[in-house]
């Protein structure tokens, strides 16, 4: 089941509470009484005006981008503060100055946050006096709302924090889980190739002398038979011996068991793999196993991709596909349901490492945003 995202939650409660604020004041009016200060439809036509810049800011800021979202930041401010000044005698409706403090905390700096913070106290106290209470009501409802909007700030940035941490945590492990994936199939490399040194100094050349001797004693005019006899089966050790060693140089390691031990302990994104049978070299699947070299970049390419979607993205899933290339090598498609790319893609160190790591190898790699949300990279090494 897919996890909500508190931050989506908060986002919703605080969403409905701003509109539920409107509710008495349209009892009132119905009723035939009013207390806002000018025409009824200014202040319901500045309430649509906020209304709108928090939806935008709030939920679509990712497809809006950061220079639109801080223009509606503003609007979103400027219309609180008359929605307080043109109804000053509703006491709950300073509440909408707290959401806004709250909001600012995503798409400002500190020191706006803080300007921003000031402001709404200096609102909430010429909102006191407007509504008749004396200069000391003013300047006590003026502190407390510094206060409210002081612990919801702090409160905001703390699970700013949090979510900051918990993110650099996936990255580390990810970056992790890869290095000891690659570090292990190197150990095992090398191993490998340590064994394949050790058959052909040892066992193959004394089967070589072996063959040289039996080939002397064939002049011989007796045994001729059992010495030929020998003498093949000398030979035929000699032919296993290279083909083991051949096959304990060129075996790679499982590819999907390694991307599997990577991405399995991952806590964000869920990253769900897949490996064609061609690619993993299962038995009459019609297809060989990538080499050592190719793995290793394939991994590789993963970390950076993970990386990113944790990083950029703020993903939930993560899908990564590898099959066989157009020309007999590797295919890997990744695609994320993150935010996307709200403009053309500026590639980052990920992004360029990644496709110097694929031209190393004589690959190319395609990337940029899916529909309707989301970022796709395509590798293709030959």
């Amino acid at each position: 089941m897919r996890r909500i995202d508190p931050n989506v939650v908060a986002g919703a409660i605080m969403t409905a509470l701003c509109v539920l604020l409107a509710v008495p004041v349209a009892l009132e009016q119905l009723a035939g009484s009013t207390r806002t200060l000018g025409p009824q439809w200014v202040w319901w036509a500045v309430f649509a005006v906020f209304v709108a810049a928090l939806v935008l800011a709030g939920w679509l800021d990712e497809f809006l981008g950061p220079a639109v979202t801080r223009w509606l930041l503003a609007v979103l401010v400027t219309a609180a503060a008359a929605l307080v000044l043109l109804a000053p005698r509703f006491g709950w409706v300073p509440i909408l100055l707290v959401f806004t403090a709250a909001l600012s905390v995503y798409h400002s700096p500190g020191r706006v946050t803080a300007a921003i913070v000031v402001t709404n106290v200096g609102v909430v106290a010429a909102a006191g006096l407007l509504s008749g209470s004396p200069t000391s009501g003013a300047l006590t409802a003026g502190g407390i709302y510094l206060m409210l909007q002081t612990a919801s700030v702090l409160s905001v940035m703390a699970l700013r924090r949090e979510e900051q941490g918990r993110r650099r945590l996936a990255e580390a492990h990810a970056e992790l889980a890869a290095a000891g994936a690659v570090l292990a199939e190197t150990s095992r490399a090398e191993e490998r190739l340590r064994i394949s040194r050790e058959l052909h100094d040892l066992v193959g050349h004394q089967l070589t002398a072996l063959t040289l001797e039996l080939e002397i004693a064939t002049h011989r005019a007796d045994n001729a038979e059992h010495v030929e006899r020998a003498r093949g089966i000398a030979r035929d050790l000699l032919t296993d011996v290279r083909s083991t060693v051949g096959e304990l140089r060129r075996r790679a390691p499982d590819l999907a068991t390694t991307l599997h031990r990577i991405t399995e302990q991952l806590p964000r994104p869920l990253v769900h793999v897949s490996v064609a049978e061609a690619v993993a070299g299962v038995a009459g699947a019609g297809g060989t196993a990538p080499d050592e070299e190719r793995t290793v970049a394939v991994v590789r390419c993963v970390q950076e991709i993970l990386t990113n979607a944790i990083r950029h993205a703020d993903a939930e899933n993560v899908w990564i596909e590898i099959g066989p290339g157009p020309d007999g090598g590797l295919r890997l498609h990744a695609r994320d349901d993150g935010r996307g790319a709200a403009r053309a893609v500026v590639p980052g160190n990920g992004l360029r490492g990644l496709t110097e790591r694929a031209a190393a190898l004589g690959g190319t790699v395609d990337f940029g945003p899916v529909l309707p949300r989301g970022f796709a990279v395509t590798a293709v090494l030959p």
